[in-house]
């Protein structure tokens, strides 16, 4: 396993991988090397036919994260949002502690199961702060739309039994036991069909969950970026340049 500066990364049992934002010094904001580190692990993840199943939470438990670093501004925060910087059809369980804030909220809208803590809190202040990124729309495909509204607009948190209550969260655990509340789920799920799993979560995310005008464009420029770094792209510039026929290899 490779070593990270700002995840803490560990293979437990049944195949499942456990990853931890590790920035207590800054409240496990996204930084832009965490943001890299993180689409890192998760195209490892993908990758290892040995991982089964993700668990992504942090350590502590009085903070998820308080999302983007405005010292170290991740200019390209999609590259850890699940489905849009990285491409996986394996289950992955978010667990959550505390404030989470901003890009860390949408992390959690993108996972496919959330647990949360009695002393959870989501918040998505962009409003107040005269920015977005716009992802966090696809929040009204997830909850009611009015209360997503109340998040989005108004900008006020909301707690672990309200989120349950919405169907945002699938657990309330006592502070403390929210991770191994989702290793169980993770243990579980690794026991199950990897076949059906990624059939079926394909099927909801790709068919099923409406996506966002910001989703739908990260998705276009990382299609477009995989083509512009391909080795086609390459080859087909010099023999332009050569004045040859390209020879391609259909390598990326």
């Amino acid at each position: 396993m490779p070593e990270y500066q700002t995840l803490l990364v560990s293979q437990e049992d049944e195949g499942v991988l456990l990853i931890k934002l590790h920035r207590p010094q800054r409240k496990n904001a996204l930084s832009a090397t965490l943001v890299r580190e993180l689409q890192d692990v998760f195209l490892e993840f993908d990758a290892n036919d040995e991982h089964r199943v993700a668990v992504l939470t942090s350590s502590g438990d009085d903070m998820f994260s308080a999302g983007a670093d405005v010292s170290e501004w991740p200019d390209e925060l999609w590259r850890c949002m699940p489905n849009l910087g990285f491409k996986t059809d394996k289950p992955i369980v978010t667990a959550v502690s505390g404030w989470c804030i901003g890009g860390a909220l949408t992390i959690c809208m993108l996972s496919d199961v959330l647990v949360a803590s009695e002393s959870a809190k989501f918040l998505y202040p962009e409003g107040k702060l005269g920015f977005t990124g716009g992802m966090v729309a696809s929040l009204a495909a997830r909850i009611p739309h009015h209360a997503a509204m109340d998040m989005i607009l108004l900008g006020r948190p909301l707690e672990a039994k309200r989120a349950y209550e919405l169907g945002f969260v699938n657990e309330v655990t006592p502070v403390g036991g929210q991770v191994e509340c989702a290793l169980g789920m993770a243990r579980n799920l690794a026991r199950m069909s990897p076949m059906v799993l990624k059939t079926i979560k394909r099927f909801v995310n790709d068919h099923v969950l409406a996506k966002g005008p910001s989703e739908q464009m990260v998705q276009t420029m990382r299609a477009l970026k995989h083509v512009a770094e391909s080795d086609d792209f390459k080859e087909g510039m010099a023999a332009f340049k050569e004045k040859r026929p390209a020879v391609y290899k259909w390598k990326s």
